[in-house]
């Protein structure tokens, strides 16, 4: 027996011939905490071509597909509106699917009751009753079942003891902290030990330092229970630090789904590339060259497909160039070697805020900017801010703390050529890019 009054299943382990350091293994463990902790074996998730169109036929949500593997951590992140929230409803049967099929469990479950979908969620509100203590918060779900008292007693003690609840059990919610009422929240989602948690902005009302310590506690939390977890939020930090996969959308269609790296690295398209880094990706106004493409402070030469590519598109003379603010460097505090292997110049710093191990430069260049208007509706939303007029364009570059940088000074800068991405302004697609799946 484990500490916590639930069998521990290792014998019947050991028959299973699998790889010790394969997926095999990883799912092992998996249902060894779930062995522990109650929490059922399958919770995979299926969206097919998903859509939500309002009465008014506005769709705020279109064609969504996804598969959320069992004990996977997919968030959905994306600006207001986006239809993420919408998304997470459809799941948890809180709105109608217009069109296409919700699978859970491998069961069609579009037309079954929310109770019956065996899904916990965890609002942005908490949604806590003030006039129940911790213990009875917690307790509720399991009110509703047909649990003897002794049962629910040990579930919410067992809850308790994985949220650190245990010394709050008698108090009300208000007496506790942000950061108490949250994990309480996610106490009562716990208890019933659910296929899966839906998660919506949990942590939106929290304080900058405790938002980072319940970030931590929830993904600490979701690898040991291994419960099939979506996570809605606005913020793309939070995103890509908690998920397995993210789900970036924008007007209610995705624009790109994959790993936290493969978005930062990879991006689909304008959108993704200008959400997803903080500081956002600069835009810079391009037109393809002999050797690969004219920005406004020098020539960045191209080499293989990614260039045969970009010469040879239609909008070769009217491109947009994408660097993120930590691949220009100070080329004073980098090595000889990179400097010979950068494009250099020189800009005037119009600003530098200091982040202690970092520094963010800010600065301007002539030349026309990149314009909202040359943007489409899947690029628009993260490039409002671009639309400067002709005084120029502002940037940032991410450099570090020993940089000299200081407002009103002259800097060289040094970008590393490899680093630049191109988009088409029309399609928004992400010309650097090699074909592949989305």
């Amino acid at each position: 027996m484990s500490a916590h009054g639930a069998p521990l299943i290792f014998g019947s382990f050991r028959a299973l011939a699998c790889p010790p350091n394969g997926r095999c293994a990883a799912k092992m463990l998996r249902n060894q905490r779930r062995a522990l902790y109650g929490v059922p074996s399958m919770a995979e998730i299926v969206l097919d071509r998903v859509t939500k169109t309002h009465p008014d036929g506005v769709a705020a949500v279109r064609d969504l597909s996804i598969t959320i593997a069992d004990g996977e951590f997919v968030v959905l992140v994306g600006p207001s509106g986006c239809g993420k929230s919408t998304t997470l409803n459809m799941i948890a049967g809180l709105d109608e699917i217009t069109s296409g099929d919700l699978l859970i469990d491998g069961r069609r479950v579009n037309d079954l009751a929310p109770k019956d979908r065996d899904i916990a969620m965890v609002f942005q509100s908490y949604a806590l009753y003030p006039h129940l203590t911790v213990r009875q918060n917690i307790a509720f779900p399991l009110t509703l079942t047909k649990l003897a008292r002794e049962q629910i007693s040990e579930k919410v003690e067992q809850t308790a003891k994985t949220l650190d609840l245990v010394d709050l059990l008698d108090r009300k919610p208000d007496q506790l902290s942000g950061g108490q009422r949250q994990r309480v929240a996610m106490g009562r989602a716990i208890v019933r030990s659910p296929k899966a948690f839906l998660m919506d902005e949990p942590l939106s009302n929290l304080d900058a330092k405790l938002r980072v310590q319940m970030r931590a506690e929830i993904a600490r939390l979701q690898k040991r229970l291994g419960t099939t977890t979506v996570f809605v939020t606005h913020d793309q930090t939070e995103a890509m630090m908690l998920g397995d996969r993210l789900v970036v959308m924008s007007a209610g269609a995705v624009q790109q789904i994959g790993t936290p790296d493969e978005l930062y690295r990879d991006p689909l398209n304008l959108f993704v590339a200008g959400f997803i880094g903080s500081p956002p990706m600069n835009f810079f106004p391009a037109a393809v060259t002999g050797l690969g493409v004219r920005l406004p402070f020098g020539e960045v030469p191209l080499t293989g497909e990614s260039y045969e590519r970009i010469r040879d598109h239609r909008s070769a003379k009217d491109l947009v160039a994408g660097v993120r603010p930590e691949h220009l460097q100070d080329a004073d505090v980098i090595d000889a070697y990179a400097r010979i292997n950068a494009l250099c110049f020189d800009v005037t710093v119009e600003l530098v805020e200091s982040l202690g191990a970092d520094k963010y430069a800010y600065f301007t260049t002539d030349g026309p900017a990149v314009q909202a208007a040359q943007l489409t509706e899947a690029a628009d939303s993260a490039l409002e801010s671009l639309a400067s007029g002709s005084a120029g364009n502002e940037f940032v570059a991410r450099v570090p703390a020993q940089s000299a940088a200081r407002a009103g000074e002259t800097m060289r800068l040094a970008l590393d050529p490899t680093a630049v991405m191109v988009f088409d302004p029309r399609t928004g697609a992400n010309l650097t890019r090699a074909a592949g799946p989305r």
